[in-house]
């Protein structure tokens, strides 16, 4: 079977990766990066150097590693177990 390659990132384990926030609705999240530590199925857990931020998946769209594909948080919206053997479709 067929599979683009882009839509590899969201069928992958997520934490201890880099993550950068493209855009919020709280627009104080845009541009923060750290490392995930922690994902539920409604939050990310980020380490932004001594801290820990908590962010809601509804309310961001985000990068993992640098990658060219924007994750839109509410696609995203279900337990990190579950969405490893989902499939997606291309936006």
């Amino acid at each position: 079977m067929w599979r683009c390659d882009e839509m590899e990132i969201y069928n992958q384990s997520w934490i201890g990766r880099s993550m950068t926030i493209t855009s919020s609705t709280d627009s104080t999240l845009a541009g923060r990066q750290g490392i995930v530590i922690d994902e539920t199925r409604n939050t990310v857990v980020l380490l932004e150097g001594e801290h820990r931020v908590v962010l809601n998946k509804a309310s961001i769209t985000f990068t993992v590693d640098n990658s060219d594909v924007v994750i839109q948080g509410a696609m995203v919206g279900q337990r990190p177990e579950d969405r490893i053997h989902r499939t997606y479709r291309k936006a």
